[in-house]
């Protein structure tokens, strides 16, 4: 089951880098067409959708290491609300 956990977030990461890559050029792009605004637009797309791949990618590698951080032996297992004092 932790493979197939694995293979979402997997997914997920790839949707994180391009959703927001492709999203902010395309804006640029139809600013920069139907506005008519400057080629300045495009190139503001393109470094926020860099910034913004860049942290999607980030926050998934991070949630990646949580799910496969294995639990430690160590620890004491969790307190059940009736063994409460």
């Amino acid at each position: 089951m932790k493979d197939v956990t694995l293979l979402v977030w997997l997914t997920q990461m790839g949707l994180s880098i391009a959703v927001p890559l492709g999203g902010f050029i395309f804006l640029a792009l139809w600013l920069h067409n139907s506005c008519g605004w400057g080629r300045w637009v495009i190139f503001a797309g393109i470094g926020l959708g860099l910034y913004s791949a860049f942290e999607g990618l980030r926050a998934s590698v991070r949630a990646m290491q949580l799910i496969t951080r294995k639990k430690k032996d160590d620890e004491p297992p969790p307190v059940a609300f009736n063994d409460h004092h």
